[in-house]
C-alpha cells in the first residue's frame, strides 16, 4: 500500500541529495557512532564520580580547604553544578570534533563517488567513439 504524494511534494522540483551510501560511508557512520558513545560513557562516569563518589568520601575531604571553604560545602554548594556544566561544555566541544570529522570523511567519499563517475563517463563516451 503506498501513499499518493502530496501536491506540495509532487510540485516541488528541488529534490533532497540522498546521503553517502556504500561500505565507507557505513564505516564512517559506525566510527562517529562509537565516539559518541564512547564520550557518553566517560561523561557518565564522571558525573557519577561526582555525584555519588565525592560525597562518600565528605568527612575525608572535610580538612581540605578551598578559597577558605571545605571542600564537601564547596562541592555541595556550587562545586557540582559547575562540574556538570564542564561536562556539558566538554561533549559540546567532543561532538563538535566528530561532527567535522563525519562531515569531511563524508565529503571525501562523495569526492571519491563522483570522480568515479567521471571516470566512467569518460570511459563510455571514449567507447563510443
Amino acid at each position: 500500500m503506498t501513499v499518493p504524494p502530496t501536491p506540495a511534494a509532487s510540485s516541488s522540483s528541488v529534490r533532497p541529495v540522498a546521503p553517502a551510501t556504500g561500505a565507507a560511508a557505513a564505516h564512517a557512520h559506525r566510527q562517529y557512532w562509537r565516539y559518541n558513545l564512547i564520550s557518553m560513557a566517560v561523561m557518565f562516569v564522571l558525573g557519577g564520580a561526582i555525584s555519588f563518589v565525592v560525597p562518600l568520601f565528605a568527612d575525608d575531604l572535610a580538612g581540605v580547604h578551598w578559597r577558605g571553604w571545605s571542600l564537601p560545602y564547596y562541592l555541595g554548594a556550587q562545586g557540582a553544578t559547575l562540574l556538570y556544566l564542564l561536562l556539558i561544555v566538554a561533549y559540546v566541544g567532543l561532538m563538535q570534533v566528530a561532527d567535522r570529522r563525519l562531515k569531511a570523511a563524508l565529503s571525501a567519499i562523495e569526492a571519491l563517488e563522483a570522480a568515479r563517475q567521471s571516470a566512467a563517463r569518460a570511459a563510455a563516451a571514449g567507447r563510443n567513439r
